[in-house]
């Protein structure tokens, strides 16, 4: 089944040198991720970072032309430009991901036996070994047997989506979720242009719906949150809203009742414009004086914030702790969300506790911070700094400041966990 892809039809090439063989593929940003429908449906035993890795070494697959022996050759380069490293400490928490990668990577694929009506079910180890050395680039992921029928062998059962939307998201069922959902999309859209379908089954496509349960399988949240509004919270509320900031995609969900039991969630699907090329030239809204003058102005306010930030004493402060690199403050779009969204929050809490007390409180926040992930940095320290001044008690250390939470009392290491 063709899929249609978002991606820019120029692609930049990434060149990997193996044996005196020269390597190409995509750029990050112009790479797609094909795979099993089945394998898209199936329970991912892993957490987030061990997940992005597996997505990011799939992306390397030329499903035309198969690797020989089931293996791919990575860029270590890209795997930190994927995750957002570039401290010194890169190399040691690049192996610890990888031996992570190792433990934790299964997958519980669940089958449907059409003559016998009933599932059928398989546990699969993804990947046989991964190799690397100090003197070159390259990493090279040798992925099992088992696995590879659902990377190479897809029929017309499965479904390609954009890596860079993978790459923008900070939580395992986010990613999970984005990935069932792009599976439904496609699909809509497929048949959208091919026909053969009914309008009741395009809008079933557009505006999917799962069980409550069969969502905990996928998830694999079976035993966990058993309480529904917080099962809600942090699967699907939270979720969403990243998917809906960071992909092609905006998700809404009703809930649907049985009796008094919510049964199951009917998700609603939309695709954002993106200013794709056609025939040379770009859609209207590309060349619409307002749109383009309206853009232009953002830019410029860009600049602006960026500006102050580079001159702001909490950027020094940052830095002082570990939180932010030098070469992390060459993002114009993240130092400019930095003194729009968080630094006010600083001088708030300067003014309560001195430049001194907002010190310790970046070097808890630090502290805290979890091992290689690249992190929504402005929702992190927003949240961090939000919740400390929720508290109530500024002057409370901030280990114990939990406990005067208006919300619910959760510290700041399980708080880094859904942006990290």
């Amino acid at each position: 089944m063709p899929i249609i892809t978002y991606t820019r039809s120029i692609c930049l090439m990434t060149i990997i040198a193996k044996e005196n063989r020269t390597i190409q593929v995509p750029e990050l940003e112009n790479r797609k991720v094909v795979e099993h429908n089945d394998l898209i449906s199936s329970v991912a035993k892993m957490d987030k970072t061990p997940l992005k890795i597996f997505e990011l070494a799939v992306s390397y697959i030329d499903t035309k032309n198969p690797p020989k022996d089931n293996t791919v050759n990575l860029s270590k380069t890209e795997i930190y430009k994927f995750f957002d490293v570039s401290d010194n400490d890169k190399h040691s928490r690049f192996k610890k991901a990888i031996t992570t990668l190792h433990k934790q990577s299964i997958f519980e694929i669940r089958e449907m036996n059409e003559k016998k009506g009933k599932y059928e079910y398989q546990v699969i180890s993804p990947l046989e070994k991964t190799t690397w050395n100090d003197y070159s680039d390259i990493l090279t992921i040798k992925f099992t047997s088992s696995i590879m029928p659902y990377l190479i062998e897809l029929g017309t059962k499965y479904t390609q989506y954009v890596l860079t939307d993978i790459m923008e998201l900070n939580s395992k069922y986010s990613i999970i979720l984005y990935k069932w959902l792009s599976m439904n999309y496609n699909q809509y859209e497929y048949y959208s242009k091919k026909g053969g379908r009914t309008k009741e089954q395009l809008e079933g496509y557009k505006n999917p719906v799962i069980k409550v349960l069969d969502l905990r399988v996928i998830t694999d949240t079976i035993k966990g949150y058993p309480r529904f509004d917080t099962f809600e919270n942090w699967i699907l509320k939270k979720p969403l809203e990243e998917i809906s900031e960071n992909t092609h995609f905006t998700i809404s969900y009703d809930k649907i009742k049985k009796g008094r039991t919510i049964d199951s969630i009917q998700f609603h699907i939309s695709k954002k414009e993106q200013p794709q090329e056609i025939n040379g030239e770009y859609k209207a809204r590309e060349q619409d004086p307002a749109y383009l003058q309206d853009k232009s102005n953002r830019e410029v306010n860009q600049q602006a914030l960026f500006a102050e930030a580079m001159q702001s004493v909490y950027t020094m402060e940052l830095i002082g702790v570990g939180l932010l690199s030098p070469f992390e403050m060459t993002d114009i779009s993240l130092m400019a969300n930095l003194q729009k969204e968080v630094y006010p929050l600083y001088k708030q809490l300067e003014e309560i506790v001195g430049i001194k007390g907002v010190r310790k409180h970046l070097e808890y926040v630090s502290s805290k911070k979890l091992d290689y992930s690249k992190p929504n940095l402005v929702k992190y320290l927003k949240t961090a700094v939000t919740r400390y001044l929720d508290s109530g008690d500024t002057q409370q250390p901030e280990e114990s400041k939990t406990k005067f939470l208006k919300r619910t009392p959760r510290n700041l290491e399980e708080v880094a966990k859904d942006y990290l």
